[in-house]
């Protein structure tokens, strides 16, 4: 007698792709349920506007100098001894884009040490 060969067990790949396939039907159609801007609806352009900083911002310049104010501030530590009326208040960094992210994250390090809550970085905020 001849041993019956044994049936090597497939998986349901046609299953899997028709599952796929409605998951990708699904998601463009609720993808488009969105409603669209109306065509004749103009935006607001801003490329124009002077940028400003925040009056209450510390500005880093490209070499690692800062300022507040208008004022050239000596170190992180000499900028939180003018902010003692606040237990720990939050800081408003502006720096410039040509700054290097170690000077960054040294004078960051350093805010936080001396005194800081929490250190926000204001940056640009481009949509094109």
């Amino acid at each position: 007698m001849r041993r019956a060969r044994e049936k090597s067990r497939r998986e349901p790949t046609i299953a899997l792709i028709n599952i796929v396939f409605l998951m990708l039907v699904f998601f463009m159609v609720a993808g488009t349920l969105a409603q669209p801007l109306d065509r004749d609806l103009k935006l607001i352009r801003t490329a124009d506007l002077e940028g400003r900083a925040p009056p209450d911002a510390l500005v880093i310049d490209e070499d690692g100098i800062l300022s507040y104010q208008g004022t050239q501030i000596l170190s992180p530590a000499a900028f939180m001894l003018r902010q003692e009326d606040h237990a720990q208040p939050d800081v408003r960094l502006i720096p410039d884009r040509e700054l290097s992210a170690q000077d960054l994250v040294r004078i960051t390090r350093e805010l936080r040490s001396a005194g800081a809550g929490r250190v926000l970085i204001i940056t640009e905020r481009g949509l094109e």
